[in-house]
């Protein structure tokens, strides 16, 4: 069966450094509810329905989550995670009381977002300003932040690949000193009587892949779930760029169109886990600046579940990982998580799809 895995965004309940940089009590909400139409047909602002707009500190938040996706067909959550060095966190605290309270029971694994943050990733009116910047000051620092997670290593919900650990780096080659930290915490992980690491590093449209593999690393994830843009002609590219000079607004694209290019022949590889997308606007974060795929239906996020299944379906069953983008990036537009437009019918698409290839065993519909 193919192992869906959910990315998971852990910005839902304030921070000091939240507050310092947005005003007190921000959240991701706060520009989801903020969020403005930006032209006619626009799907703005997105509401949640059935889980309501949840803090991640009550555990109820937490375990309602987790049983919404285990009835659905997803395995686990693919948490966020944020180490910017020298002991240096941010938004931990979710994925903390998961670990520490043993709930909910519901497999899990890490995506280190080792990048820094900008004022413009977060605000449509925002500069290039360093909120806080990413840094590896070297072994010492490693070590730590590999002994500060070690209780989640250790933990049985924590989903592995062959017996590994599953761990996914979101910029694997930002410097020459992770090979040196996949080094240690493999020695690390046999030293805590662990197997070992099942490290991904992610590409974009499979670029870099052969070296991020030769780093060392044991799969990449393959994020092109924007790849439409890269597909597009040059005239059309360059009709898109005076369209913006004259009418400012975001890029859009048709969301049937875009799932064409999300998953393709090069997720057969092993080596390769591919990622989907039911739906994308990041307009509530940059406004008239932002990407987005408008007409997003769970028909078409259905079609592209199908389509992955039987891309990787002959694959050893431990590697038959696709990484879903993303269970609750509401600031994104990118989730699978019931809205008052559609309900639970992207969730409902995934379990149908997995229920219909399950029952014929050779992925035919």
């Amino acid at each position: 069966m193919t192992r869906f895995i959910a990315f998971y965004l852990p910005q839902y309940h304030p921070t000091q450094e939240n507050d310092k940089w947005w005003g007190k009590g921000f959240t991701e909400w706060t520009n989801v509810t903020s969020a403005t139409k930006l032209y006619r047909g626009h799907y703005q602002p997105k509401i949640p329905a059935d889980l309501g707009f949840y803090d991640l500190r009550l555990s109820e938040s937490r375990e309602a989550q987790a049983e919404l996706a285990k009835t659905y067909g997803v395995e686990g959550f693919c948490y966020w995670h944020y180490w910017f060095g020298n002991g240096k966190r941010l938004l931990q605290r979710p994925f903390d009381e998961v670990v520490a309270c043993g709930k909910p029971d519901f497999p899990f694994c890490l995506a280190w977002a080792n990048h820094s943050w900008a004022k413009k990733q977060f605000d449509k009116a925002g500069t290039q300003e360093m909120l806080i910047e990413q840094t590896y000051p070297g072994d010492e620092d490693f070590i730590l932040h590999f002994k500060t997670m070690l209780p989640a290593f250790k933990d049985k919900r924590y989903i592995k690949v062959n017996g590994k650990l599953l761990f996914v780096v979101y910029n694997p080659l930002d410097d020459l000193s992770l090979k040196r930290f996949m080094e240690l915490w493999q020695q690390m992980a046999k030293e805590n009587g662990l197997e070992g690491f099942y490290f991904v590093g992610k590409t974009d449209k499979g670029r870099r892949k052969k070296e991020i593999l030769d780093w060392g690393y044991d799969a990449v994830y393959n994020d092109s779930f924007m790849n439409i843009h890269h597909k597009l002609n040059i005239v059309v590219k360059v009709l898109i760029e005076v369209r913006k000079r004259i009418w400012p607004g975001p890029d859009k694209y048709a969301y049937k169109d875009a799932v064409k290019y999300m998953v393709g022949e090069s997720s057969k590889d092993v080596r390769e886990i591919p990622v989907i997308s039911p739906n994308w606007d990041h307009t509530p974060r940059s406004g008239k600046n932002g990407t987005l795929f408008y007409d997003c239906h769970p028909k078409y996020f259905k079609g592209l579940v199908k389509r992955v299944i039987g891309l990787v379906k002959n694959k050893p069953q431990e590697e038959q990982v696709v990484l879903i983008k993303a269970w609750n990036e509401w600031g994104e537009g990118n989730y699978m998580e019931p809205d008052l437009r559609f309900g639970k019918q992207y969730i409902e698409a995934c379990r149908q799809t997995i229920n219909a290839f399950d029952w014929t065993m050779d992925g035919t519909l």
